[in-house]
Order: C-alpha cells, then sequence, then structure tokens
C-alpha cells in the first residue's frame, strides 16, 4: 500500500502551527507590559531573546535523542502545558523567563525538530519545497494565535486565562499528533529518489557535524543566517512597538493586525524561498532575501518619519517576506550539502544562529530605552542586511569535489552515492 506523503506534510503543518505560537510574543508582550507597567522594554525584550536561545539548545537536544518521534512530541506537549501554566502565574520577570523563555521554547524547539527531521525525509528529490511549507505552518502560528490572543483576552490580568487555556490545548495537539507522525522506511524514499531534479547543490556524501562545522561554505552560511534573523528577530519583537510610534492611535486590533501581517508573508515567504532554492539556487534565493530585507526597512523608516501607516503595512509585508526566507534556506540547504544522515543534529547546529541573533532583541530595546525612538534600530538592522550581503557571495561552495550542481542524478547513481545514509 502507497503511502501518501503529502498527509504527513498535512500534519507536519499542523503541529508546527500550534508549535509557532512562541513567536506571537510581541503580542503577548503588550498585553504584558500594559499590566505590569513597572518592567522595561529591555527587560520583555530578554524573554524573547532567552526563548530563541532555548528553542535552538532544545532543537539541538531533540537530534540527538535516540527516542521516537512520538515521545519527542509527546515530551513537547508536557513542556508546553507546564511552561504556559507557570506563565500563566507569573508575578515576576524570572517566573516569566522560566515559563514562557526556557520551558515553552524548549517545547517548540522539540516540536520543530521532530517534525523537520520526520516529514523532510519523504522528500529527498523537493528538499527546498517542503521546508517552505512545514514552515510555513511554523510561521502562520503566531498570526493566528496572535489574533486568537487578542480576541479571548480581557484586560488587566486576563492573560493569565489565556495562557493556561493555551496550555491544555498544546498539550492535547502534540500528544495526539504523536500517534501519528513517523519517518518513511527506505523504500518509501527510494521511491520519491527516482529522478532528481534541482539547480540546488547537492552534496554526494553525508557529512558528519564535526566535518560540517569546519567546511568554509557552512561557517559564511552561518553569519549570513545569523546576521539576517538578528534583523528579522529585531522586528518581530518590536512591532507593535514600531507600528504604535508610525501611529500613535493605532488600536489593539489593529497593532495585531499589522503584527500579523509579518507572520502570514512570513509563512508565504518560507514557500516562495523554498521553490526559489529548488529552481534558481542558494546564491540567487540568499541575495534577494537580503534585498528585500533591506526594502523592508527603508520603507519602515520613512513610514516612522513620516507617520505613514500604510507605508509600514507594505514594509511589514516586505520584512515578513524575507524573514520567511531564512529558515527554509537553511533547511535546504543543509539537506542538500551536507546530506540526509546527520540531518537532525546538522539542522539543529544551524538553527544556533538565534542563540547569538537572539540577542538583537534586547538590543533593540536597549536603544529604544536611550533613544526613545526606534530610529537607531533601523540603521542597526541596515548594517547588517550589508553584512548579509557579503556573507551571500563569501558563502558559496569551497568544496567543489564533493557536491554536484544542475544536475539529474537516477536512482541508482544516487544510492551508491548515498549508501551510508540510511
Amino acid at each position: 500500500m502507497r503511502t501518501n506523503r503529502w498527509f504527513y506534510t498535512a500534519l507536519g503543518v499542523f503541529i508546527l502551527l500550534f508549535a509557532g505560537l512562541v513567536y506571537a510574543w510581541s503580542v503577548f508582550a503588550s498585553s504584558l507590559k500594559g499590566y505590569f507597567t513597572q518592567w522595561s522594554a529591555a527587560q520583555l525584550s530578554l524573554t524573547f531573546t532567552i526563548c530563541m536561545i532555548t528553542y535552538c539548545i532544545a532543537g539541538l537536544i531533540c537530534g540527538w535523542l535516540k527516542i521516537s518521534a512520538r515521545a519527542k512530541l509527546i515530551i513537547s506537549g508536557l513542556l508546553f502545558f507546564i511552561g504556559f501554566y507557570m506563565a500563566s502565574q507569573a508575578n515576576s520577570l524570572i517566573t516569566l523567563y522560566i515559563g514562557y523563555g526556557v520551558l515553552a521554547a524548549s517545547a517548540s524547539g522539540f516540536a520543530f525538530n521532530t517534525v523537520m527531521s520526520s516529514v523532510t525525509k519523504f522528500f529527498p528529490d523537493k528538499p527546498g519545497l517542503i521546508s517552505g511549507i512545514l514552515l510555513m505552518g511554523f510561521g502562520f502560528g503566531s498570526f493566528f494565535i496572535g489574533k486568537i490572543y487578542q480576541a479571548v483576552t480581557p484586560g488587566g490580568d486576563g492573560f493569565r486565562q489565556t495562557f493556561f487555556g493555551f496550555g491544555i490545548l498544546l498539550l492535547i495537539v502534540m500528544v495526539l499528533c504523536s500517534f501519528f507522525i513517523r519517518e518513511p522506511k527506505l523504500a518509501e524514499i527510494d521511491r520519491y529518489r527516482l529522478t532528481i531534479k534541482t539547480t540546488a547543490k547537492i552534496d554526494t556524501h553525508d557529512v558528519t557535524p564535526k566535518a560540517m562545522l569546519k567546511n568554509r561554505s557552512f561557517q559564511f552560511f552561518f553569519v549570513w543566517a545569523t546576521v539576517l534573523s538578528m534583523s528579522g528577530l529585531i522586528l518581530i519583537s518590536q512591532a507593535s512597538a514600531i507600528a504604535t510610534e508610525a501611529k500613535p492611535t493605532t488600536s489593539a486590533a489593529a497593532l495585531a493586525t499589522a503584527v500579523g501581517l509579518i507572520s502570514i508573508f512570513n509563512g508565504i515567504g518560507r514557500v516562495l524561498s523554498g521553490i526559489l532554492f529548488d529552481k534558481i539556487g542558494r546564491l540567487k534565493t540568499m541575495l534577494l532575501i537580503n534585498t528585500t530585507f533591506m526594502i523592508a526597512v527603508t520603507l519602515i523608516f520613512l513610514a516612522i518619519s513620516k507617520h505613514l501607516y500604510p507605508i509600514l503595512i507594505v514594509s511589514y509585508i516586505f520584512a515578513g517576506l524575507a524573514y520567511g526566507g531564512i529558515t527554509p534556506t537553511n533547511s535546504a540547504f543543509m539537506k542538500a550539502n551536507f546530506g540526509e544522515k546527520y540531518y537532525a543534529i546538522n539542522l539543529s547546529i544551524i538553527n544556533m544562529n538565534l542563540v547569538i541573533s537572539s540577542f538583537g532583541s534586547t538590543i533593540s530595546g536597549l536603544l529604544y530605552d536611550k533613544t526613545n525612538s526606534y530610529y537607531s534600530t533601523l540603521i542597526l538592522m541596515a548594517g547588517i542586511v550589508v553584512i548579509g550581503y557579503i556573507m551571500s557571495f563569501l558563502s558559496k561552495s569551497r568544496n567543489q569535489q564533493s557536491t554536484i550542481s544542475d544536475s539529474e542524478t537516477d536512482l541508482e547513481t544516487f544510492k551508491a552515492a548515498n549508501q551510508s545514509s540510511f
């Protein structure tokens, strides 16, 4: 009986839709800031920084664990429940940091790594496309959760009830989905490797994490992913506040919609960049992401300086498309250049760029506390994108002996080159 790999794709998108709610922090933060007036912007931003760091570390741990995908998802559900329960009881920053920043973020990291390392194996012929589709769900999560949060959360300490409800919902979703998630069998993988057509560079060997870390192409790519992610996380963490500076009379509902646009086009950008990676290759995809980011920064500067809210909306669309392109490019790059066997760990390693880039959120909060304006933050973002351009060119493969490009690989050739993968 043939397995429909698109069923597992839909399942993966559904799981990541919920796991991605940690990215709705900007909406959550607005509610918390209104209740805990004694907490500064930098202190609240640190929650998101901790969240991103923990998310990366948890993903790496999940990649190393030799347990089933089902067990990993159940762990994720339990961590989500405990984390959001603690956040719902928070009266101090340390409780918020541990509940949301550590436990809920760890749950997200486990869910992300489990889905990506399982479902992508069904698509050896479309590494960019499947990465983009799955990560679309991860990106859309913050939009839908943000809108739900705004709709059901009253003022004051109403966040407590909503956080507790999120914890129960996530526990149920992860446990139920754990009974269906699985990795494909070797025969299923072979069936989808009959013909591989891609312009992306495909490494013909499985590369160990240690060897990958020594690869110059990986090193420059890691810097690119770090700086571009930093720019994106700065905007995500401050999106509501930036919108308020552009138009001080913006309502809470309008803020949620503006932030939600980043999430929507983040999701769209993930699919588009995945397709582009397969069609036009890594370098052109990276340069396109850089350019889209620069357009977004320029438009945000114009929107704030002239108080043009419609321009801000357009800028958030560009920002969503740009930021959405990073993670699918990371995923496809790992699979295409360093093989399948160590993919779960290698993917976690490239995602560790968020440990560094997440500090951008805290830095932007400090800049605002010092200047009472987001102009300095925009200058920082523009400088970051310039570095991204440089890294894009430097990350061109320096190990041509181990890669093939612009080719069709039939089943026998691919299997011979990857006989140690599974």
